[in-house]
């Protein structure tokens, strides 16, 4: 088949991959001028089936309360008179309990432990490097609440048979010797060893890159206005530079999906949830992270790709809004200085921020649309990087007419009516 992907991100360029090493004809169309120059750019670097899970949990309300006075908030609300985003919020506090949270969770660890197959597949198969490791993550725990609020994570690895290791203050030095210097601030943590790491950006354009190489077309500076339909089908994609028409199209355009969607009369409650990373290069190796650190405290990832430390977090509710707030900024630097204080130079530190597409329940929305011809991968909110491969491959055997690897069920937009 002849088939449009929109959108270059890491979502959109592994799709694309998939779809031609299926035999399609594809083109991507792009508004930037090259890929993964929006929230696949400076994410937080970290492979992490083991750590995927929903923002809606149990405690989550009483902690978001405790967050609004917390000088390095996890998550800031910056409120609007936007319906959208007062609808998402509420979706979201539907699904804080235990019941809900173990469901979404399950599904997002199927398709995460999914994905990271397929990435080393994937490197197996064609050599592509974008300064990974494969040496896990620790999730590092500050008081011994959050050692006691992390069972029922526990229990859902346990369940799901994922390696994992609960530690305790040493064990979380052997595994980073560098935190060494401030182990006094560590109760304890939980490493996933199957986890990864690796440059986004890279990725996404090597293989960009491989995927030109074997016919897929990348049209960039591609500004998308919308989609025409007749009746209960797509009929074309409408640019700048004009209609272009194919026998599908798949919509990976991240936050800006539900724009898409909308026009078309349909709902799918992808909202942006605003975050922040910085990119400091090492100063000193010894000091530095072996692989991703998560601070629980902050909500922080703190991750090692190759001589640079990329330090990412924050949640922000602001809409579209991509302005950089220093202040915002400035919980990414005091995560990494209050851990890692030797490593890099954060005065050297480029600061970004991207807009992750959410979905309420955590869980993205991969496959057909009640409209024919149409289909979706998007709302994979932080796990984009995590999901990308996984993801691709699912829909791309939905479209050829094959039963995925992995089961799908609560993965498509019919969850929400």
């Amino acid at each position: 088949m002849k088939i449009v992907v929109l959108g270059a991100g890491v979502v959109g360029t592994t799709t694309a991959w998939y779809l031609a090493q299926a035999g399609h004809q594809v083109i991507v169309l792009e508004r930037q001028p090259g890929p993964a120059l929006e929230t696949s750019y400076a994410n937080a670097g970290q492979i992490s089936p083991g750590y995927s899970a929903p923002w809606a949990g149990p405690g989550v309300p009483v902690k978001a309360i405790k967050w609004m006075f917390m000088e390095h908030a996890p998550l800031v609300i910056r409120p609007r008179i936007n319906p959208a985003m007062w609808r998402w919020m509420w979706q979201m506090l539907m699904n804080c309990n235990a019941k809900d949270y173990e469901v979404n969770k399950s599904r997002m660890m199927r398709l995460a432990e999914y994905s990271r197959d397929q990435f080393i597949r994937l490197r197996a198969e064609t050599g592509l490097h974008y300064d990974d490791r494969q040496q896990g993550t620790l999730q590092v725990f500050r008081t011994q609440a959050q050692i006691d609020g992390a069972a029922k994570d526990i229990a859902v690895l346990k369940s799901l048979g994922v390696p994992h290791e609960v530690l305790d203050r040493a064990g979380c030095v052997a595994a980073e010797p560098a935190l060494a210097l401030v182990s006094d601030k560590i109760q304890g943590g939980l490493r996933l060893p199957g986890d990864e790491t690796g440059d986004c950006f890279q990725f996404t354009n090597r293989l960009a890159e491989m995927a030109a190489a074997r016919g897929v077309e990348f049209r960039y500076r591609t500004a998308i206005f919308g989609l025409e339909r007749s009746g209960d089908e797509i009929t074309a994609v409408l640019t700048n530079r004009g209609r272009e028409t194919a026998d599908a199209v798949v919509c990976a355009l991240g936050s800006y999906s539900t724009k898409l969607m909308q026009e078309l009369g349909y709902h799918i409650p992808v909202f942006p949830v605003k975050g922040y990373s910085i990119t400091v290069p090492v100063v000193d190796p010894e000091f530095a992270p072996v692989s991703t650190v998560m601070d629980e405290t902050h909500k922080v990832a703190i991750t090692r790709l190759g001589d640079r430390i990329r330090v990412a977090g924050t949640a922000e509710l602001t809409g579209y809004d991509l302005q950089l707030t220093n202040e915002r900024g400035n919980t990414v630097r005091h995560v990494v200085t209050d851990l890692f204080p030797r490593g890099g130079d954060v005065s050297r530190a480029e600061l970004w921020t991207g807009l992750r597409p959410n979905t309420p329940d955590g869980t993205p929305i991969i496959g057909r649309t009640p409209l024919k011809r149409l289909w979706l991968n998007t709302g994979h909110g932080t796990l984009g990087w995590t999901m990308c491969c996984g993801s691709a491959r699912v829909l791309t055997d939905q479209i050829g007419g094959r039963t995925p690897d992995i089961d799908t069920e609560g993965l498509s937009m019919a969850r929400y009516g």
